[in-house]
This record gives C-alpha cells, sequence and structure tokens, in this order.
C-alpha cells in the first residue's frame, strides 16, 4: 500500500513531462515548417461547418463515392451517405460496401450545403426516386452545391437542372445531357456557378478541388 501510494507523484511528474515534451514537439514542427506548409496546416479545415450529403445506390464507382467523401471530411465537412433505404448497406461495381445514413425522404435541402453524386450504375437507380431528385433540384435552386462525376448527370437530367447550363460527364451519356438541355464540354471539370460536373474517375482531384472552392464560397448553414 505504502509503495503504490509513494509511486502516485512519480506518475503524475512523468505525465506532465510527457505533456510537455509532446507540446513541444507541436511547436516546433509548426515553427519549423516552411511558410506555405504553415499556412496549408491553418486552411486544411475549410470546410468546416460545412454538411454534404452523397447518394450512394447498388453498383456505384468506389472511387467516386469515397474519394471525395474522405477529402471533404479531411478538409473539416460532415458527410451524410443518403439513400434509397436508411441503414440499407449497398455494395459498389466490385462489392465494396456503403450504409446510407439517412433515406432521400428524410432529406432537406435547408439542412445541407452540397450534394455529391457519384458515377457507376447506381444512378440509374438513384433517379427512379422522386425524392431523390426533388432534393438536387432544391439545392440547385438555393445555388448550393451541386457536384456530379461520370453516370451521376443521370440524375440532374432527372432533376431537371441543366437546360442551358454548362456540364460535362461519361462520354456515353453525352446525349443524355445535351438532349436534358446542357451545353456539353470535354473537360476535366466543368463549374457553371453552383453545378461541378466531371468525367471519369481520373478527373477526382480537379472534381474536388472545385467543389471545396465552390462550398468555401458559400456561407456556413446557421445552427
Amino acid at each position: 500500500m505504502v509503495g503504490m501510494v509513494s509511486s502516485y507523484p512519480l506518475k503524475l511528474y512523468e505525465s506532465s513531462i510527457k505533456e510537455s515534451t509532446h507540446f513541444r514537439l507541436k511547436f516546433l514542427r509548426w515553427t519549423c515548417a516552411p511558410a506555405a506548409l504553415r499556412f496549408a496546416m491553418l486552411f486544411s479545415m475549410e470546410l468546416s461547418g460545412k454538411r454534404i450529403a452523397i447518394f450512394v445506390d447498388i453498383a456505384y464507382q468506389e472511387m467516386e463515392l469515397w474519394y471525395p467523401y474522405y477529402r471533404f471530411q479531411e478538409a473539416g465537412a460532415e458527410c451524410v451517405l443518403a439513400g434509397a433505404e436508411a441503414g440499407k448497406t449497398y455494395a459498389s461495381k466490385i462489392g465494396y460496401p456503403a450504409t446510407a445514413q439517412l433515406s432521400y425522404d428524410a432529406l432537406s435541402a435547408h439542412n445541407f450545403d452540397g450534394v455529391l453524386i457519384p458515377g457507376g450504375y447506381a444512378p440509374d437507380h438513384i433517379r427512379r426516386h422522386a425524392n431523390a431528385n426533388h432534393f438536387v433540384k432544391e439545392m440547385d435552386a438555393q445555388g448550393k452545391l451541386v457536384a456530379s462525376i461520370c453516370h451521376g448527370p443521370w440524375v440532374l437530367c432527372s432533376a431537371g437542372i441543366l437546360r442551358n447550363r454548362r456540364a460535362t460527364c461519361f462520354f456515353a451519356i453525352k446525349d443524355d445531357i445535351v438532349n436534358a438541355g446542357a451545353k456539353y464540354e470535354d473537360a476535366e471539370v466543368v463549374v457553371d456557378n453552383n453545378l461541378v460536373t466531371s468525367r471519369k474517375p481520373e478527373d477526382l482531384p480537379a472534381f474536388c478541388r472545385e467543389a471545396i472552392r465552390v462550398l468555401v464560397a458559400s456561407p456556413v448553414l446557421a445552427a
């Protein structure tokens, strides 16, 4: 018992030394970092307070969902997977699972800063749900981010938001978006105000960069 009591101050001392050393290391890492890196560290959470809905359904394209999901999270955003049925797990084209946190009918444009529609064959299933199309239309009407890649613009067609808008997509559905009224451009990313579109997984760096730029330019929703 005596040994246990006498060792307690020593443990406190060791703990304080560890905390002090940890703080000093963090401070040194900050002061020794190049100016450009310090700037990046300061602004790495530029999406703090933003909330983004990401649609999911069967046969979604893995990279086009998870790359933006984690990139937006890294920048401080809250990402919410939404599908036809809350709690249901949807398999990607290669079987990778994604579980919907909310259903389309539980979404409200007032509660989100952006919506992202990945590609694969999922958009052909997503567009069959009127609530999904309505949510996209409302987000666009409020000037909030609508980001879509690959086959994702199929949902934009069904939402009726492409007329006289500049957009791109996977080449196989070019006729679909043109018939929906879009001005098609073959580019890695096309930005038309709040609408951000890209063609394929290789375009993801540019796609996410422009989506983040649109999100940053918009005010954070009131709590």
